[in-house]
């Protein structure tokens, strides 16, 4: 689901290796592995990386902020991907979808509900974002080959134990103590680990793939700072 030098699914491309002095391998510091979307460092400093590319349906949920789902949305389109907004506020979106791909529509925007098919393919890979509140409506934009589908959801919802128990990777920010507890039997967390959601920073995320833990720090770049702005739980 994610991972530091490796991710599940469909790996990225090989090239012929590469040699080094064994003197000059404490200068090397930038993390090898897979292709992928970079969503933050962990706990010990270690990229995490997600692989929404896939041969197989992929559904990611996020329970957080707009400024977390932007900025996945943004690195998924640097990755080659094109990226299908689908909100109801789409003034939100706009300045991230003018900003993107040097005036190429690499980010798109779609009515809910509007989303017209993506024509994925192994060559062109479609990540769909959902941006349509609390109870984001059943449509015809579902994951499918080479397109993955993330939801957003701003706090938990009547539909969010659907939706957590039907993704495959789940995120999960700053919440109520209340809704803490209700995602943690969901889930499957331990009494720490959903008794700490409350007490998350901004830019904190829990994400949780079967039995599978991170806590994962997603810091800007300096670029994704001017355009989005500091990271924030609340819109």
């Amino acid at each position: 689901m994610f991972g530091t030098g490796s991710t599940r699914g469909l790996l990225g491309p090989r090239h012929a290796g590469h040699s080094v002095a064994l003197d000059a391998m404490d200068a090397l510091s930038l993390p090898v592995g897979d292709d992928g979307v970079v969503i933050g460092d962990d706990a010990e400093g270690n990229p995490r990386i997600v692989g929404f590319h896939r041969s197989t349906p992929y559904d990611v949920l996020l329970i957080g902020g707009l400024w977390t789902a932007q900025v996945l949305a943004l690195r998924a389109a640097g990755t080659g991907a094109r990226v299908a907004v689908e909100t109801g506020r789409a003034p939100v979106w706009t300045s991230l979808a003018h900003a993107a791909g040097a005036g190429l529509e690499c980010i798109t925007l779609h009515d809910v509900g509007r989303v017209p098919p993506m024509g994925a393919t192994v060559g062109s890979p479609v990540l769909v974002v959902r941006d349509c509140g609390m109870r984001p409506p059943r449509g015809r934009v579902v994951s499918s080959p080479w397109q993955s589908v993330l939801t957003l959801l701003p706090y938990l919802s009547p539909v969010a134990p659907r939706l957590m128990r039907s993704s495959t990777l789940v995120g999960v920010q700053r919440v109520s103590p209340q809704e803490a507890e209700q995602i943690g039997r969901i889930l499957g967390l331990s009494r720490a680990e959903y008794e700490a959601l409350p007490t998350l920073a901004d830019g904190v995320t829990l994400w949780c793939a079967g039995r599978e833990r991170h806590w994962v720090m997603t810091t800007a770049t300096d670029a994704e700072t001017g355009l989005l702005g500091v990271a924030r739980r609340m819109d």
